[in-house]
């Protein structure tokens, strides 16, 4: 029996990877002035990234309960197992909010048999989880060793990221405040990382050049066989520096396998143009090679 996957717009893949390797989407909602879309299906990134140049403050929600229930309705009609990874519950409700679905559908469906994946993750650090995923399942994997092999990766994508604004983050709630404050009022750029699942202020560094540097040397402090693995770079709307940090990181460290891609609609939304972010292991697999 296949197992069917799910995954929600926040891993920042695009809607033709969901669409070629048959991962079902729960798209996280976006809401511009007093109007509600649905991430990657009713708005695409670049929109967003223009209404936040235009003055606009998008604001996002979760998939509505109903949404997420009716999803888990028709995978336990069909027979099928399920995992659904889900963007770190530090930062979304979204991961409840699939575990309550879930057990209100067993009430009905005992025998549902899907699998709840706190990711700890975001952006293309989760996205490579679910690329991970879709992998596996191509090989015919068996659900509880995709699971097993997921979870470990998730605990060892280090997320190093920076932003234009530290005001997108604090306005979202997804920083402080305080932490906002000091870094515009100095002018000085942000360095940060996922810690167990949050985003939290590593360093502040004035100047670009000295921020990629340094972006670089956390990366060979922390990376582990950097030359073999996928490294991710995601961007707001910065496609030339991602590019520049690309190059930086085949010459420094070797690397040959990159995943590229533009910040979605929701991350945007906290994090605003500019932001640049690198995703990399800390440990190498110990399962098999992913």
């Amino acid at each position: 029996m296949s197992t069917k996957l799910f995954a929600d717009s926040s891993c920042d893949l695009p809607l033709a990877f969901f669409k070629e390797h048959g991962v079902e989407l729960i798209s996280l909602q976006v809401h511009i002035d007093d109007k509600e879309f649905k991430d990657l299906i009713t708005i695409q990134p670049e929109t967003v990234y223009n209404e936040i140049r235009a003055g606009k403050m998008p604001k996002t929600s979760q998939a509505t309960p109903q949404f997420i229930e009716n999803l888990f309705i028709e995978l336990a009609e069909s027979g099928e197992s399920g995992i659904y990874i889900a963007l770190s519950s530090e930062l979304s409700g979204t991961y409840q909010t699939a575990v309550m679905m879930c057990e209100q559908v067993k009430e009905k469906y005992p025998n549902l048999d899907l699998t709840i994946i706190d990711s700890r993750c975001v952006s293309v650090g989760y996205g490579m989880a679910v690329m991970t995923a879709v992998d596996l399942i191509k090989k015919g994997k068996p659900k509880d060793v995709i699971v097993e092999i997921v979870k470990e990766q998730c605990q060892h994508i280090e997320h190093l990221f920076t932003v234009e604004d530290l005001d997108f983050l604090a306005k979202g709630g997804r920083l402080s405040r305080s932490s906002a404050f000091i870094g515009g009022l100095l002018n000085i750029k942000p360095l940060l990382h996922v810690e167990d699942g949050k985003l939290v202020p590593l360093e502040k560094i004035r100047g670009k050049k000295k921020l990629l540097k340094r972006m670089l040397d956390v990366m060979e402090e922390r990376g582990v066989d950097l030359e073999n693995q996928l490294i991710g770079i995601s961007h707001g709307d910065d496609e030339a520096t991602a590019l520049e940090v690309k190059q930086i990181i085949e010459e420094r460290f070797g690397a040959k396998k990159f995943y590229i891609n533009l910040i979605g609609s929701v991350v945007a939304s906290h994090a605003g143009p500019g932001t640049l972010a690198v995703f990399f292991l800390n440990k190498k697999p110990s399962m098999e090679e992913v």
